[in-house]
C-alpha cells in the first residue's frame, strides 16, 4: 500500500472539483466526464501489453467482483468477456456517447437532454471500473513503470469529482473502498 499513497503535488482536488460560480453542472460533469475518460484511457493503454484475453480472461476487480458487458443496444444481455475486450467495448461505447451532440452538446447555448446526468452516471460508473481492474490486477506493473502517482493522482481526482456530484453509488465503489478512504483521508471535508 506504499505506492498507492503516492500522489503527483496535485493542490487541493477537493476544491478543483466543485462546480465554478455561475457554471452549468451539466456542462462541469460533462466537461469532467469527458477528461476521465481521456484520462482512464491513456493509463489503461500504459499496461495494455499486461492485460491480455489470457491473463485476464474474465474483466475483474479482484476475486468478489466480476463485470459483464452490456450496453442495452447491440449487447442486451450482458456477456462474460475477458478484460480487454470489456475495455474496448467499454471505451467504444463511451466515445459513441460523448461524440452524439445530442447527449453531449458541444455547441453554446444548446440545452443538455434530460437523461445527460443518467448517462454520465453510468459512463463513470464502467469508467471506475476501469480502474478497479486496473488496481487490482496490474498494479505491480503500474509500480514496475513508475505511473502509480499519476494513476493515484487521476482516482483521487475522479473520486472527490464523483463524490462531489454523487454520480456513483457507494456499493458501486467497494472494490476499491480501502484504497478510496486512504486516499481521501487526507482531504476529508
Amino acid at each position: 500500500m506504499r505506492h498507492a499513497a503516492a500522489t503527483l503535488g496535485s493542490g487541493n482536488l477537493r476544491l478543483a472539483v466543485m462546480l465554478p460560480e455561475g457554471e452549468d453542472l451539466n456542462e462541469w460533469v460533462a466537461v469532467n466526464t469527458v477528461d476521465f475518460f481521456n484520462q482512464i484511457n491513456m493509463l489503461y493503454g500504459t499496461i495494455t501489453e499486461f492485460c491480455t484475453e489470457e491473463s485476464c480472461a474474465v474483466m475483474s476487480a479482484g476475486p468478489k467482483y466480476e463485470y459483464h458487458w452490456a450496453d442495452g443496444h447491440t449487447v442486451k444481455k450482458p456477456i462474460k468477456c475477458s478484460a480487454p475486450k470489456y475495455i474496448d467495448y467499454l471505451m467504444t461505447w463511451a466515445q459513441d456517447q460523448l461524440d452524439d451532440e445530442t447527449l453531449f452538446p458541444s455547441k453554446i447555448g444548446v440545452p443538455f437532454p434530460k437523461s445527460f446526468l443518467l448517462m454520465a452516471k453510468t459512463i463513470l460508473k464502467r469508467l471506475f471500473r476501469v480502474y478497479a481492474h486496473i488496481y487490482h490486477q496490474h498494479f505491480p506493473e503500474v509500480v514496475q513503470l513508475g505511473e502509480e502517482a499519476h494513476l493515484n493522482t487521476s482516482f483521487k481526482h475522479f473520486i472527490f469529482f464523483v463524490q462531489e456530484f454523487n454520480l456513483i453509488e457507494r456499493k458501486e465503489l467497494a472494490p476499491l473502498q480501502e484504497l478510496i478512504d486512504k486516499l481521501t483521508a487526507k482531504d476529508a471535508r
